[in-house]
């Protein structure tokens, strides 16, 4: 690896890959939001939520909206990542939201 590329990103998002609305916040608070925003559509797994929704470590941002009285459920199932490999991952299923309170 040369100087020029120590720096560098393994991988940049496409344009097309990036998320519209995104503001480039990566704290704690956005990364529940955008969680609990991503399963409101529909269950998403790990690999769905780290690629697609810039959530690097699903499983924290999961139990911290459970804290916050979310019922999410979590399945096992074997998803393909971008290399094409099987990796068994949580699947996770929104349930029912909070009863009061916001996810951040």
């Amino acid at each position: 690896m040369t100087t020029k590329e120590m720096g560098r990103p393994h991988h940049e998002a496409a344009p097309s890959q990036k998320r519209p609305d995104s503001t480039g916040d990566n704290s704690t608070a956005a990364q529940r939001r955008r969680a609990l925003e991503a399963l409101e559509t529909g269950p998403k797994s790990t690999i769905e939520l780290r690629r697609r929704w810039d959530i690097l470590s699903p499983a924290p941002r999961i139990k911290e909206l459970r804290d916050r009285g979310y019922v999410i459920v979590t399945n096992w199932v074997q998803h393909a990542t971008d290399c094409g490999n099987l990796h068994r991952v949580a699947l996770y299923v929104l349930v029912s939201s909070a009863a009061a309170g916001a996810p951040g």
